[in-house]
């Protein structure tokens, strides 16, 4: 995972339209993000959002571990996911960009999506959704279909006001990883197998 992880940050955060190169990435990574001396660090929307993925990435990638090892995948993400979304955002809170409340939980709101006429479920359906959600990925025995369920569910619930694709992303690849599978997003790169434990299928 730590291989790919530029390359990882690079597209998940170009996705969502943040201008994000592989020098800020590298630099954030390697410890060289400097918020407290460095004005243009401290207040670009970009740096911070490359600082939060890298560390929602390093709860992403223990949780991985731990599901290789052999913990339910549903069972983990379930508690994990609100870690991940907190480590998404935390840079923003500490620079004063959003209010801590805002990660305390789902979204309160309506939400609207730019350029998309799929319009989320109301706010209180959330807190339905996502149990149900992790109900299915606990139950479901088959790795590719829990990927799919969890990427594509977290984009139809929209649990959250912001961050929605990147935890899908995330949840997509922490299921994957449970059928044996590592999404290399490199170019002329694709799936690949992980280290197999006793009774895992092969995918």
């Amino acid at each position: 995972m730590d291989e790919i992880y530029q390359s990882d940050a690079y597209h998940s955060l170009s996705i969502e339209g943040y201008r994000v190169t592989p020098d800020l990435i590298e630099r954030v990574r390697s410890g060289n993000w400097r918020p407290e001396s460095n004005e243009a660090d401290q207040e670009s929307r970009d740096a911070l959002a490359a600082r939060g993925y890298w560390q929602a990435f390093q709860l992403v990638k223990r949780s991985v571990e731990e599901i290789i090892a052999g913990a339910n995948p549903g069972t983990l993400a379930r508690s994990a996911h609100r870690e991940w979304y907190r480590e998404l955002f935390q840079p923003s809170v500490a620079a004063g960009l959003i209010p801590p409340a805002a990660l305390a939980g789902y979204r309160n709101d309506f939400v609207f999506l730019r350029t998309f006429r799929y319009v989320p479920p109301r706010w209180e359906a959330v807190r339905d959704a996502m149990p149900a959600l992790f109900d299915v990925l606990e139950s479901e025995p088959e790795p590719a279909v829990r990927a799919v369920l969890g990427h594509w569910l977290i984009g139809y619930i929209h649990p959250f006001m912001d961050g929605n694709g990147r935890m899908a992303r995330f949840l997509m690849n922490a299921m994957l990883a449970s059928g044996g599978v590592s999404v290399d997003c490199r170019e002329g790169r694709g799936p690949r197998s992980l280290p197999s434990r006793p009774g895992q299928r092969e995918y």
